[in-house]
């Protein structure tokens, strides 16, 4: 099937409109996310990252994210040349990957070491948590959460579907996220208050009517632990009503979170994630008004045991939960709605 085709089917399907009521220009909006295949060869990221606007802002401590801009150039430089990435094209930079002589774990170090040198000199009070350096300041007000290589596998395969995380706490609770894929230039912006955004374009999660027929996606069903596979099967089975053709969307970590946030899914299911791997993944999916929780339904925190939610519509939750815990109630995972 052609990109056009594809597109054209997302917008015309009258099953699939917008999850929210939408003035004109915001159904223009989520035209350009269900387009994004093609806005990606015409409108790359322009690759910027966290911009600290005003390190000594009254509100750092505050709610107010004024003293943050998702615009940085350099920053972003920084990191891609941690990863050895060159911005030159799209194909150059994918060779690059593909011919990388540094080992995945080398990678992953030097991009972390890369974010964390940016904030310990703009936010030196901030705290910081990483998946390669562990934890400083961590019961700071504020805390960055770190994931500089998302999908090793997609990595280390030359499979430009891993993305960088970078996510932002107050006091708990996720504010800021990115999700940012570097080869094809593609970023995920989300925060609190804001529309999510791709590439500088607001995008919408989509409607979704029926938990039967739903696009769901998961990394790998290998990733499940033995007392997670019952639940996530019985939640396939009411997804697909028996039909493999509408089986999961396998592969993609961080960026099926992107996908559901433009439009292209309406489920993803992951255990065992650890707070670095789903921070930043919050506000990318709420701002697109999606929602993202546990397996009871219960919102996402720093202290969450890393079973992970992402609905496109939130009005499928009901649906995906009692679905989700047909097969009993194992590992604590107790339906409490």
């Amino acid at each position: 099937m052609e990109e056009n085709e594809v597109s054209e089917r997302y917008v015309d399907d009258a099953d699939w409109a917008p999850a929210a009521e939408q003035s004109s220009e915001d159904d223009e909006a989520q035209e350009g996310s269900v387009l994004a295949g093609q806005e990606r060869a015409t409108e790359p990221a322009e690759h910027a990252a966290i911009h600290i606007v005003d390190e000594d802002a009254d509100d750092a401590e505050g709610d107010d994210l004024d003293d943050i801009e998702i615009d940085d150039p350099e920053a972003d430089a920084i990191v891609n040349d941690a990863l050895e990435i060159d911005e030159t094209s799209e194909a150059e930079a994918a060779a690059e990957v593909l011919t990388d002589s540094l080992a995945e774990e080398e990678a992953d170090r030097a991009a972390e070491a890369a974010i964390r040198a940016i904030l310990e000199k703009e936010r030196p009070d901030d705290g910081i948590i990483g998946e390669e350096y562990g934890s400083v300041r961590e019961d700071a007000e504020r805390v960055w959460i770190l994931d500089p290589i998302d999908g090793t596998r997609s990595f280390i395969a030359g499979r430009p579907i891993f993305g960088t995380l970078i996510a932002l706490t107050q006091g708990g609770w996720p504010t800021i996220g990115i999700i940012d894929q570097p080869i094809a230039q593609e970023r995920w912006a989300g925060m609190s208050g804001q529309p999510t955004t791709f590439n500088g374009r607001p995008v919408r999660t989509r409607a979704c009517k029926a938990l039967e027929g739903a696009g769901i996606a998961t990394t790998s069903p290998h990733l499940f632990a033995e007392g997670d596979v019952p639940h996530y099967m019985a939640l396939v089975a009411a997804v697909s009503g028996g039909s493999p053709r509408q089986g999961p969307v396998y592969g993609g970590d961080c960026y099926n979170y992107g996908l559901l946030a433009s439009g292209f899914l309406d489920i993803v299911i992951e255990s065992g994630l650890q707070s670095y791997d789903f921070a930043a993944l919050v506000p990318v999916v709420e701002g697109a008004g999606g929602l993202m929780c546990d397996w009871n339904g219960e919102p996402l925190t720093a202290d969450s045991e890393g079973h992970v939610l992402a609905l496109g519509d939130p009005a499928r939750l009901e649906d995906v939960l009692e679905a989700l815990h047909a097969a009993g109630h194992d590992h604590g995972h107790h339906h409490g709605h």
